[in-house]
Parts: C-alpha cells; structure tokens; sequence
C-alpha cells in the first residue's frame, strides 16, 4: 500500500504565456547518484514494476520511451500530461542510439545537448552544440504548450542547475556508494521547497520540489 503526503497525483498543467517549466525528472539511488560512474542505472530497472508502474504510465507517459509503449500498455497517441518537450545530454540519449533507436522519444521535441555529434541522427532530434542555457531560456519563454523535461545527464543538468524550476526526484531504495551524481556542478547551495511526496510498496519514493527564487 502506498503512503501519499500532501499532493498525490499530479494533475496536467495549465497552459498560457509564461507558464513553461524546466523540470528534472531523474531517478536516483539513496545516496543521490543517478547510475554508476559511467552512468548505467540498470539496476534501478527491477523497481519499475506494479503500483509504481503503474503510477509512471498514468501520470507521466511521456517520459517512458516510445519503444517501451507497448510494453508497459500505454496506448499509440496517448497525450503527455507535463511535458512536450525533453532535452538530454549525450550519454543519456546514446543508451538509444547504440540500440539503433534515433529517437526515443518521438511523441515529444527532442534535443540533444552535444558538440560530439555533428549531425542529427533523426529529423525529429535537434542537436544544440553551443549556449545551451540560452536555447532553453528561448524554448521557455515560448507562449503555450507543456513543460520541458531534462532527462538527464549530470553535466547537462549541472550547465542548466540555474534554469531548473522544478525537481521531481524518484528515489530507489538502493545505495551506490559512487557514481554519476545527480548534478556536475561545483558547489554552491540553492534552495528548493518540497511539494508533493509519494511512497510506493517497492520502496520508491517520489518527491517533488519548486525552485525558491
């Protein structure tokens, strides 16, 4: 059975002018590393099963790889409830492309932040090699829409630390020790304040916290 504090479910977000969020979605280990050193969260995997899965699909379809739809039941066309958009760092959207999957998420705008790759693997994938933090202040300040989720990894999350409004940080009852932390910026304290949390049967937690500006 699962423990709700404060807001459980998240509810589809208004749109108007002004409104676009960059959010970080992320999953993470008990000691705040989002994979091992090189960035591999498989054993993060076994957890996304059930009632948690279930919570996943429902409430953020989007952020499961068009792939996986099938898989975990998400029907073709389903609309996303927070975001349209979704940007990543190299490594992150490489653990697709090595699979020969050029765009794992083609329901949404995707962009890749990389000056490794010259040319975009995919016509719906835009590569953005320079000012990063400006492209993602245009993409905010666009009128409409949903909000823009940063998949990842820690150095893009670290460029954009100053740019993010919102964390929703899913916790695996596991501890790593080492890794890939869950941002790669040097040290300097930003406040948050903590929203909704939820506590599923399997351990996961999910926390939801707003930028204190």
């Amino acid at each position: 059975m699962s423990v709700v504090v404060a807001l459980a479910v998240t509810p589809p977000r208004e749109t108007g002018p002004g409104l676009r969020k960059l959010t970080y979605f992320v999953a993470c280990s008990i000691d705040g590393f989002i994979g091992d050193p090189k960035g591999d969260a498989t054993s993060m995997y076994s957890y996304v099963t059930g009632e948690f899965l279930e919570y996943l699909t429902s409430q953020y379809p989007e952020t499961v790889a068009a792939p996986a739809w099938p898989v975990v039941g998400i029907e073709p066309g389903t609309p996303g409830r927070r975001f349209d958009t979704v940007i990543q760092g190299l490594g992150s959207y490489r653990l697709g492309l090595d699979a020969g999957v050029t765009s794992p998420y083609a329901h949404l705008r995707e962009y890749v932040a990389t000056r490794s790759l010259t040319e975009s693997p995919d016509p719906n994938v835009e590569l953005i090699a320079d000012d990063l933090v400006g492209r993602i202040r245009e993409l905010k300040a666009e009128e409409g829409g949903l909000d823009i989720w940063l998949c990842g990894g820690s150095t893009v999350a670290g460029e954009l630390i100053e740019e993010i409004d919102e964390l929703i940080i899913k916790t695996y009852p596991e501890v790593y020790g080492s890794g890939m932390p869950m941002f790669g910026a040097g040290f300097e304290p930003r406040a948050f304040e903590l929203g909704a949390v939820r506590a599923f049967d399997n351990g996961v937690l999910v926390r939801t916290y707003t930028r204190k500006r």
